[in-house]
Order: C-alpha cells, then structure tokens, then sequence
C-alpha cells in the first residue's frame, strides 16, 4: 500500500516506515502546514489528514498523525501541545515535575487516513510509563529520554529505534490502522 503522510517531521515517518514495512510512505512536502488548533490527538491527526488530503494527487491515501506525551502530575499537560510546549521539553518537564512523586505518564499517538474516495479511518496508540528522574540514552527523539516504558527499566532512548519501532505508541497506532485497513 502506498500512504502519504501530512509531516514534514523525518523521525515520524522513519517510525511510521519502520512500523509498517509491507507500506510505501512517503512525506507530503510542500503543502505548508495547517493551524493545529483541535483538542484532542485525533482533531489535529484529522486535521493534518485533510490538508494533506486537499494537497495529494487525488489517487493516493493519505494520513495525518500527531502525538505527544500526558503528565497525570500536570493534569494530562502538556498534551496536544506537547510539541511546541517549551522551547526545551525535557528540561521543562523535569523541572516541573522535580518534587512530584507520581512520575506517570503516556505517551499518545493518533492517525487518520483518507483513501482516494475520501473514505476516513482512524486508529490510537498509547504507552504507558513514567518520567524518570534525568535524560538517559541516545536514540528515538523528543521525551524519549525521559519516558520509561511500563515494565521496564530503560528509557525509550536507552532501549532503541529497534524497540521503538515494534513497541510505541507510533507503532500501535500504526499496527492498528493497519488492522482496520486489513478488515476492510
């Protein structure tokens, strides 16, 4: 299946690509960028896919994905806002969360596809963990230094683009999109 996601962001399609390999997804660039204004994932997922879907050859599936991280400690923030929360997320987060004993948290993923015919699907992933106390490890992007897996002892970071791929909240959207496209 060909899939054109609305982003301009490489590490998201590299994790999208990764998650889906039997897919061919490339980048819908040069379509500028739509106002992210939705309240919830899924608002600005639908959001992305319409723009993209406005922009796209018309016989090609398109998605739009958005995705960040919820601080039970901060009410859920930041959010769908997640991305353009602080300048430096990481350092933020920890500094809010410095004397907070609940450290859970999840991260959030949410995808939207319309096919050429402008049939729309849906799919959610998330991953529960917590925030570990300092940034720790090399790989993935955004909070994954900071975001422990539930069940594990590493960050996100720590344990790697390999786990990443099978194991986010990127990858379970994806797989169950990919689920919904199959039933179809």
């Amino acid at each position: 299946m060909k899939l054109l996601l609305a982003s301009h962001n490489d590490n998201k399609l590299r994790e999208l690509r990764a998650a889906l390999p039997d897919w061919e997804i490339a980048s819908l660039r040069g379509s500028g960028e739509p106002v992210e204004d939705g309240e919830t994932f899924h608002d600005n997922a639908r959001i992305k896919a319409l723009h993209g879907r406005a922009n796209a050859p018309r016989v090609a599936w398109v998605a739009g994905e958005d995705s960040g991280i919820e601080v039970a400690a901060l009410g859920g923030r930041p959010g769908v806002e997640s991305a353009r929360w602080a300048v430096d997320g990481v350092a933020q987060l920890l500094a809010e969360l410095e004397d907070e004993d609940d450290r859970r948290a999840r991260y959030v993923c949410a995808l939207v596809v319309f096919s050429p015919d402008g049939d729309e699907l849906g799919a959610m992933g998330t991953l529960e963990g917590e925030i570990a106390g300092a940034p720790r490890g090399y790989e993935g992007f955004g909070y994954d230094p900071i975001f422990v897996p539930l069940g594990e002892s590493s960050t996100v970071a720590e344990l790697g683009d390999a786990w990443k791929s099978e194991h986010s909240h990127r990858a379970r959207a994806a797989q169950a999109l990919a689920q919904r496209l199959a039933e179809r």
